[in-house]
């Protein structure tokens, strides 16, 4: 099917052979296809540390392709067929408990962010992604904007204006073989609180590995 990837994120290639290396973008689509297993159900949530900890610790392709086999394909972008993708999404709110966008929600083409005193998380981990680019109309006072981003995802603050407010980006370097996927272009005005744009929360699976590294190196 056009558009279709394998379970270990990866389209067939002729010649390719089971004990190539994997790169950094392999094991992190192995492990997006693993999230979005999680959220529909699939696996567990020790399922989800395990495999991901054996994919984060993978050195070939044949390492990986066993975590995948028994879950179904995922498109190119983590999309399923007939999604309903939205022109714009306003969000309209003030005093108010936190606003929260996470787990496996649809990105729109573009929002509006007209928040006043209440915190807001956007959380592209899961999210299903159907173009490259996002515009964020901010007119946002107080609290924290919080933009959780995965790899392929970038976030571009530039024609964000601030009034005693700043922006904290914990975004880990870009691996230069992994593909931007989605752009995420921040416009308008935050005044007060912040605005952090941050990779998702380890796993205690991902914790303890890069534990154990930390302490092979040292050796």
């Amino acid at each position: 099917m056009s558009g279709e990837i394998s379970p270990s994120g990866k389209g067939p290639g002729p010649g390719s052979s089971p004990e190539l290396r994997a790169s950094h973008a392999d094991r992190d689509r192995v492990v997006d296809v693993l999230r979005i297993a999680a959220g529909d159900g699939l696996l567990t949530a020790d399922e989800l540390d395990e495999r991901v900890e054996a994919a984060l610790s993978a050195r070939t392709l044949s390492e990986l392709a066993p975590l995948t086999a028994d879950l179904p394909p995922v498109s190119a972008t983590g999309a399923v067929t007939g999604v309903e993708v939205k022109d714009v999404v306003r969000i309209e709110q003030a005093h108010s408990s936190a606003v929260e966008r996470v787990g496996r929600w649809v990105v729109p083409r573009r929002m509006e962010l007209a928040v006043a005193w209440c915190a807001v998380t956007l959380d592209f981990t899961d999210a299903v992604i159907t173009q490259d680019t996002l515009r964020i109309d901010v007119a946002m006072a107080g609290k924290t904007l919080t933009l959780v981003t995965r790899p392929g995802i970038v976030v571009d603050t530039d024609g964000l204006q601030l009034l005693h407010s700043r922006v904290k980006h914990r975004q880990a370097q870009p691996d230069p073989a992994t593909p931007v996927t989605l752009r995420v272009e921040l416009v308008g005005h935050k005044a007060h609180g912040r605005v952090v744009v941050r990779p998702p929360r380890r796993t205690l699976g991902q914790w303890l590995l890069r534990r154990h590294r930390s302490r092979s190196a040292g050796d």
